[in-house]
């Protein structure tokens, strides 16, 4: 029997993601698209980070890439103190498993599982048990506790996207990152999920990074970064959609 190599733990260090030099190019020859041209930028643990920029800049490239679940074609990312680009195909899967939650703009659950079901999806396909004490915290945060029992059928869009939320939430990961979260939200229902990624922040103490077009999305986040033509052109601190709107306009 194969002993499991544990993967090493991030050092104390104020980026819970570092992003050096990446560039991912697409196609090849008349056909080829840079789509990250050198991309470096970090994301402080404990911060919520937006990510804007014009179409077709690279936001969703870097996002995946971050997250490995895109290889780029060249620089590192690291989460923690973890190379991603060394690690093997197992080990990544493992890494992203325990390390990293993901929220798409589909809400991708399941339909024949209840709420609580899908939350604890990722935990149960991994073998392992929901810490009960998290995920009470989990799911008092994102204001399920009397939907549990639900299927996605029986809730809003707000609230199977808060179940998405809570599943990227349940494993404790060192960094969440959501892909325009809100996409296929009203305005209500987008305002919700965004405070509770804001409350996964200040009450649970995990790391965000958000892709959005939206700056009133972008409103809840510490920090925007701003991409043009798959590069780092800007970064708001604190950001407001009226500082946002004037940054986008600027750069196009």
């Amino acid at each position: 029997m194969t002993t499991a190599v544990p993967l090493p733990l991030p050092a104390a260090s104020p980026f819970a993601v570092t992003v050096t030099d990446l560039t991912k190019v697409h196609g090849s020859g008349d056909a080829q698209v840079t789509a990250l041209d050198r991309v470096s930028v970090g994301f402080r643990e404990g911060e919520f980070t937006a990510i804007m920029g014009p179409s077709g800049c690279g936001k969703s490239t870097l996002l995946h890439c971050a997250a490995g679940l895109d290889t780029p074609s060249s620089g590192s990312v690291r989460i923690g103190t973890t190379e991603l680009g060394s690690l093997s195909d197992r080990r990544l899967t493992r890494l992203r498993r325990e390390r990293i939650g993901f929220v798409f703009q589909a809400f991708n659950l399941l339909p024949t599982l209840s709420a609580l079901e899908n939350i604890t999806l990722p935990l149960s396909l991994a073998g392992r048990r929901p810490d009960p004490q998290w995920l009470e915290r989990v799911v008092a945060v994102v204001g399920l506790g009397d939907r549990l029992g639900h299927r996605p059928a029986q809730l809003s869009g707000g609230q199977q996207q808060r179940v998405a939320v809570a599943r990227a939430l349940v494993s404790q990961p060192a960094v969440v990152f959501a892909d325009e979260p809100t996409g296929n939200l009203d305005s209500r229902s987008g305002a919700e999920v965004l405070g509770f990624l804001r409350g996964s922040v200040r009450e649970l103490g995990r790391t965000v990074v958000m892709v959005t077009h939206d700056p009133i999305a972008a409103g809840y986040a510490d920090r925007v970064v701003l991409l043009s033509d798959g590069r780092v052109v800007d970064e708001l601190a604190a950001p407001t959609p009226d500082r946002v709107l004037d940054a986008m306009r600027t750069i196009g």
